[in-house]
């Protein structure tokens, strides 16, 4: 199974709204330079929503090229159409990602019973390991634990990446982990209390920006060191925060290119990150000990 520190990439972009591929293929380098444990493509953090198909299906090939097998990568491959995830999914397996995240179905509030049918219908359709992610902030439907175990029964899902922060829905979801089915944070302000709790780690907005840090947080709570842990987190705590100051992910694109990694490039309904901000993610970056330009 997967664990630990793995980065919710941003997908770089010229000034324009373009791809950026060589800042990809250099942002993939940076992060196993820094410890990172996987790579996630095309999350949400990458801007699954505003790429069309085709170019969801090549930042995932770019990515897969780049690694080499040198660190797994995880294709966002989820769809409020059951039939476009199928085909994400399948379009991931032949590119050679590792696994896929599939987010709940945005925008049109599916049943219990529809997340289950859903999700089951990718995985007997596809049989590459797939990690279920649950983010109700976003999608406005949220799935519940007892849903989460009865589709942990299905082979070829591995895990949940829950991005709902509450503590209690954390130790629910640790209850129904097994030797084949992990729970992962999606939520970097309680990713260290889930990791502690017996989750396999996170999917992180932060690990963008401080890769190193967080690997050594998460390395401490799966170690069980909890005072380790909690003094690596405090560095980090200002970034987990800052970080959603705009929505996900304007300020965390905004603080890669401060570090000189990628252009401004973001597209369309999301702007730049607002003036009065920037000294806010400064800060937080010289919390975590942070270079930047």
């Amino acid at each position: 199974m997967f664990q630990g520190s793995m980065v919710a990439l941003i997908t770089p972009m010229t000034e324009d709204g373009k791809i950026d591929e060589a800042s990809l293929r250099n942002l993939v380098d940076y992060h196993i330079k820094n410890q990172t444990n996987a790579i996630v493509s095309v999350g949400t953090t990458g801007e699954s929503a505003t790429l069309n198909h085709d170019e969801h299906c090549e930042v995932i090939k770019i990515t897969v090229e780049q690694a080499a097998k040198r660190i797994p990568v995880i294709a966002g491959t989820g769809s409020n159409s059951t039939d476009e995830a199928i085909e994400y999914t399948k379009c991931a397996v032949e590119v050679g990602a590792d696994a896929c995240l599939l987010v709940t179905p945005y925008y049109n509030k599916p049943t219990q019973e529809g997340l289950y049918q859903h999700y089951k219908k990718i995985a007997e359709a596809v049989s590459i390991p797939q990690l279920l992610y649950n983010v109700p902030g976003r999608t406005a439907c949220d799935m519940l634990p007892a849903t989460v175990k009865r589709l942990a029964q299905i082979d070829n899902i591995i895990g949940i990446k829950e991005a709902v922060g509450d503590l209690t829905r954390i130790k629910d979801l640790v209850a129904i982990a097994n030797d084949n089915f992990a729970i992962y944070s999606g939520d970097d302000g309680t990713a260290m209390e889930l990791i502690l709790a017996g989750g396999k780690g996170t999917i992180s907005v932060t690990a963008n920006v401080a890769p190193k840090t967080m690997n050594a947080m998460c390395q401490a709570a799966l170690d069980g060191n909890r005072v380790a842990a909690e003094t690596i987190n405090n560095k980090l705590m200002g970034l987990h925060k800052k970080l959603f100051v705009e929505s996900n992910p304007i300020p965390v694109k905004w603080a890669v290119h401060r570090m000189g990694l990628v252009p401004a490039g973001i597209r369309l309904p999301l702007t730049p990150l607002s003036a009065e901000y920037h000294a806010v993610i400064e800060q937080a970056m010289q919390q975590a000990e942070v270079n930047y330009g």
